[in-house]
This record gives structure tokens, C-alpha cells and sequence, in this order.
């Protein structure tokens, strides 16, 4: 029974990676749910844009064998680093603003 265990944990199946995949966007959600500061809603939705990658890899492996989820994956990619410098920016004007990143401490949107 030990080594069935053993040999199930050595060779990694589609199983595996959804179940990495399921607890990393399940933190992603949680942060962004639950987190005031806007640096941490970002991670969150870094997070859920990762475990979607990792699905569209694994998926692309098990299933058809072609490049299709690792080209996905790739734009992937490049939308969280637009939309990572994006946020930066906004955040950073925020704070210019208001001094604070807090979201719920921002409540106007002119002065």
C-alpha cells in the first residue's frame, strides 16, 4: 500500500497539477477577497492568472500534446505583465493622492 503511495506521488498525472492549480487559485481568491491593500488584491489576481497557466499547460500535455497551452500561456503571460504595470501606476497615483493604498480608506474619485 506504502509503495502504491509512493509510486502515485513520484509520477506526476493531470491530477496533480489541477490540484496545485485549484490551491493556488484558491489563495488568489482568498487575497483578493479578504485583502484591503491594493499591492495584495494584485498578487491575488497574479496568483489566479498563474494557476489558470498552469492548467492551460497541463492540460496542453495530457490531453492533445500540441503548443496550444503553452502559446495561451504565454499571452497569458504578457496581459498579467501589462496589467501588472498598469495597476503599479494607478496604485501610485492613488498614493500620491490619498497616502494610502488601503481600498477601502479611498472613497472619492475628484477632489
Amino acid at each position: 500500500m506504502l509503495h502504491e503511495i509512493i509510486q502515485w506521488l513520484r509520477t506526476p498525472g493531470l491530477h496533480h497539477f489541477l490540484i496545485i492549480s485549484g490551491i493556488l487559485f484558491s489563495v488568489g481568491v482568498f487575497a483578493i477577497l479578504t485583502r484591503r491593500n491594493a499591492i495584495m488584491v494584485l498578487m491575488g489576481i497574479e496568483l489566479v492568472l498563474n494557476a489558470a497557466n498552469i492548467n492551460f499547460l497541463a492540460f496542453s500535455r495530457y490531453t492533445s500534446g500540441t503548443l496550444d497551452g503553452q502559446v495561451v500561456a504565454i499571452f497569458v503571460i504578457i496581459l498579467a505583465a501589462a496589467e501588472a504595470a498598469i495597476a503599479l501606476a494607478i496604485v501610485l497615483n492613488i498614493y500620491q493622492n490619498f497616502s494610502t493604498v488601503n481600498i477601502d480608506e479611498i472613497d472619492r474619485l475628484k477632489d
